[in-house]
């Protein structure tokens, strides 16, 4: 793994650091590998490419206490790049670009099941309404030839009031009979025996009809 890293720091002893160590800048950049190699030894992968504020504070205060007796100060350091080696790299990215088509395949099934869950509810509601405007359909037919039966009855009634209120004659109640013998015989009737007497339907519908 290749890690770039920037030092920042100040001198504090002049004295300690020109003779407190041969090269004081050699000395920085090798404690700083050494420091860092054993930060880095210490942790996975992916906390080595997550942790960057953590890797810097631990090189910081490793590094200033060692640096200390050099005359130096060491203020911050920054991890700049962390590279892995291409073999961790190629593994990365197809574990990336699987996770891509994980996410994409739950995706599109997630979104075909809310499809299919919209369509049966679209569905449903469309049953419901058909049913409830057959219903209703049939309600409003019931009603209307309940309706026309009673206005029937009613005038049926009211005909018969009438009629009662009238006192028909004779003649009227044998014309009625008649028409009553006419209905009876339903058109299937070859000889109609009409009695002379029929002003009595009841009578009349006795012996009203014989089929030859």
């Amino acid at each position: 793994m290749q890690i770039d890293t920037v030092v920042f720091f100040q001198v504090t002893d002049p004295k300690l650091y020109a003779y407190g160590v041969e090269n004081p800048l050699a000395a920085i950049e090798n404690l700083s590998a050494t420091t860092l190699r054993n930060i880095i030894g210490e942790m996975t992968l992916d906390e080595t490419l997550t942790s960057r504020d953590n890797i810097n504070s631990q090189i910081t205060r490793i590094l200033d206490e060692a640096t200390d007796k050099w005359g130096i100060k060491v203020t911050r350091v920054e991890v700049k790049n962390i590279t892995p080696p291409r073999s961790i790299q190629e593994a990365m990215e197809k574990q990336m670009k699987a996770e891509r088509e994980k996410r994409a395949v739950i995706l599109t099934a997630e979104g075909e099941k809310q499809s299919a869950i919209t369509r049966a509810e679209g569905e449903k509601e469309s049953a419901i309404l058909r049913a409830d405007a057959i219903k209703e359909e049939r309600i409003r037919a019931a009603q209307g030839e309940a309706e026309a039966i009673r206005q029937v009855a009613q005038a049926q009634a009211q005909a018969v009031e009438m009629i009662n209120n009238s006192k028909p004659g004779d003649e009227y109640l044998k014309i009625r009979s008649l028409e009553a013998a006419e209905k009876m015989a339903d058109g299937q009737a070859t000889k109609l025996i009409i009695p002379s007497d029929i002003q009595d339907l009841a009578k009349t519908v006795a012996t009203i009809k014989e089929i030859i």
